[in-house]
Parts: C-alpha cells; sequence; structure tokens
C-alpha cells in the first residue's frame, strides 16, 4: 500500500505470480481460522477479493480456505512475527511475517539483516504510526477522495499503489467502519488492513544514487523472502 515504499522491486515481486499467490493463501488461511463464512468474516472477505484480483484458481482458494478453518482435519498453525530494524543508511522498516517455523523464519532474517541493522522490539515501531490502511478504487469518474475520506470517518489519504487508486488512512479501530463506509461515497475497497506508516520518512533525494540502489537491494532481498508478508519502510520519494 501507499506508507509502503514504491520502488521497482515490488513490481518485480507482483510479478513473480507464485511467490504472490503463496502469500495470498497463507493470508486467506490466516482470516479463514476466524470463520470460513466471507460474509460473516471481513478479512476472509477481502482476502478472497484480493486473490480474485490477482487471478487465483477457484480451487486454490476453497482449498485455501478449507485448511484455514480446518475442515478437512489439518488446521494451519501459521504465527505472526514482526521484526524492527534498519535498511542501509538508517533507513527504518518494519518486516511482519506469517510462519510455520518461527526458529527458521528468525534465522533467515537475521541474515538477511547483516546488511543493516536488526533492532531489538520496539527499537522502531516508535517512529511509524499503527493506522488501518485501505486500498480502494473509485467507482465512477465524480467519485472524491477527500469528501469521501471525511464522510467515511478516515483520518486522512494519499495516492495508493495503484494508478487511479487512494489510500485512506484510518484509526486501527475505524479500519471495518471506514472500509464499510467508503462504497457509500462512491469508492471500491479491494485491500484492508492494520498497518504502518512512517512520522519522519528518510527522503530518498537525499540520498546519492549508490545509496539509494542499496537500500532498493536490501528491501528487494526482504520482499523475497517466502515468510516476509508486509514490508513498511519509513523511505519517501
Amino acid at each position: 500500500m501507499g506508507a509502503q515504499w514504491k520502488a521497482k522491486h515490488r513490481e518485480t515481486a507482483a510479478n513473480a505470480k507464485g511467490k504472490v499467490m503463496g502469500k495470498l493463501s497463507k493470508e486467506i488461511q490466516i482470516a479463514a481460522k476466524s470463520g470460513a463464512d466471507p460474509d460473516m468474516n471481513p478479512r476472509l472477505r477481502l482476502a478472497i477479493v484480493q486473490a480474485k484480483k490477482a487471478s487465483m484458481t477457484r480451487e486454490t482458494l476453497d482449498r485455501a480456505i478449507r485448511k484455514g478453518a480446518g475442515l478437512d482435519g489439518d488446521a494451519v498453525q501459521y504465527h505472526a512475527v514482526s521484526y524492527e530494524g534498519f535498511a542501509p543508511h538508517q533507513v527504518p522498516l518494519i518486516v511482519e511475517c506469517l510462519t510455520d517455523n518461527i526458529n527458521r523464519t528468525v534465522a533467515q532474517i537475521r541474515v538477511l539483516f547483516r546488511k543493516g541493522q536488526l533492532g531489538a522490539s520496539g527499537s522502531v515501531a516508535w517512529d511509524f504510526n499503527h493506522v488501518g490502511l485501505i486500498e480502494a478504487t473509485p467507482a465512477s469518474a465524480d467519485a472524491d477522495p477527500e469528501m469521501a475520506a471525511i464522510e467515511a470517518g478516515a483520518q486522512d489519504f494519499e495516492e495508493g499503489e495503484e494508478e487511479g487508486s487512494t489510500l485512506f488512512i484510518t484509526d486501527t479501530t475505524d479500519l471495518d467502519a471506514v472500509q464499510k463506509a467508503l462504497p457509500e461515497q462512491g469508492f471500491t475497497v479491494t485491500a484492508a488492513k492494520i498497518g504502518y506508516t512512517p512520522k519522519n520518512p528518510v527522503s530518498a533525494a537525499s540520498l546519492s544514487a549508490e545509496a539509494l540502489a542499496e537500500v532498493e537491494a536490501f528491501l528487494e532481498a526482504i520482499d523475497e523472502n517466502d515468510d516476509v508478508q508486509n514490508v513498511y519502510v519509513g523511505l519517501t520519494a
């Protein structure tokens, strides 16, 4: 989303369909633990929307829901873990993972952070806002993101990751209410989650081309890890 650094590595990762499907499948399985009925499970409903948007097959989608909900007797045992630290040149980041093996994940994250700095819990989070993030697209040409944000109860809004989309930023407790209100304001919600926005991001313009390339390479390596689900970076254009 908009809170995540929009860079070439994001486009590369998006094109790696197998990796994208793996992350979507994990999200569906985690969401389905709270119930297999998307009408009663907002997180699952949105995960399904994102999966269909990425052209996930019905068979794969159904299998992920059943596995997550434990309908076939083999409920998934993924654990959510997060890591904080700095990319090269003191760029702060928070890395969220979903893993079935925490020991494996922490070992891999430590290796990935050798070119940066892995911090203790809370060492970086203080420099980020913990917020709700809703990506939405206008359903009509006259849909006004500013008015929609005000009427739906969002704190702020900015340009979304996809062309023409808007990122609505909310209080964490208002995420569900805002995403339900946005369709009434002419917007179609395509993704919603609790995440982070940086308070004092490092400006990419303040880095040399070589330094920025080092940061990009570091972020790409983090993003490529199979257990990494979301990366929030304190870096702005």
